[in-house]
């Protein structure tokens, strides 16, 4: 049963997640495409807006794809991880928790559930178990934490340097 329910919550976290990076990539669902995601990001500072813009939603499709399928855990869900890291920190904190007012909270649920994954691994019912797949445990999950603190911490620093080139960073 525990196999089942990791299936679940892997293929229901991971789908919504890559569907939001199939916004940005190719503009599915209504979404922007890079250049529009870009523009997004370069009115809140960060620099390279094109470059964050595609990691971003690389991080969001490709590592949501990851999760679902349950192949290279736990890789797939630091990507997810730094994704909303960056969500939270630069379009959710400043409304608060709760979604209604476009709050955390959505963004740190699936950042919550990525988390939990990442420690259980993906469970019997994933393609890693079925091709015999896993990464050396705690290796994996200790250069995967290792990423995504330094991902996250490159893209808030990136705004630095707007800040540094104008003097104040734009409003987020």
């Amino acid at each position: 049963m525990i196999s089942l329910g990791l299936l679940v919550l892997r293929v229901g976290l991971g789908l919504t997640v890559s569907a939001h990076g199939a916004q940005k990539l190719f503009g599915w669902y209504g979404g922007s495409r890079i250049a529009g995601f870009s523009a997004h990001l370069d009115r809140m500072g960060l620099i390279p807006a094109t470059f964050w813009a595609w990691i971003a939603a690389l991080s969001e499709f490709v590592g949501g794809l990851l999760v679902a399928l349950g192949l290279l855990g736990p890789l797939g869900c630091f990507a997810v991880m730094g994704a909303m890291s960056m969500a939270i920190w630069l379009v959710h904190w400043p409304k608060g928790f709760f979604n209604t007012k476009g709050g955390i909270e959505f963004p740190l649920m699936i950042w919550v559930g990525a988390l939990a994954l990442s420690v259980t691994g993906p469970g019997d019912i994933s393609l890693d178990s079925l091709v015999g797949l896993h990464l050396p445990e705690p290796a994996a999950w200790i250069v995967g934490a290792i990423g995504l603190a330094l991902g996250v911490g490159a893209g808030l620093g990136s705004r630095s340097l707007r800040a540094d080139r104008r003097g104040r960073l734009p409003a987020a």
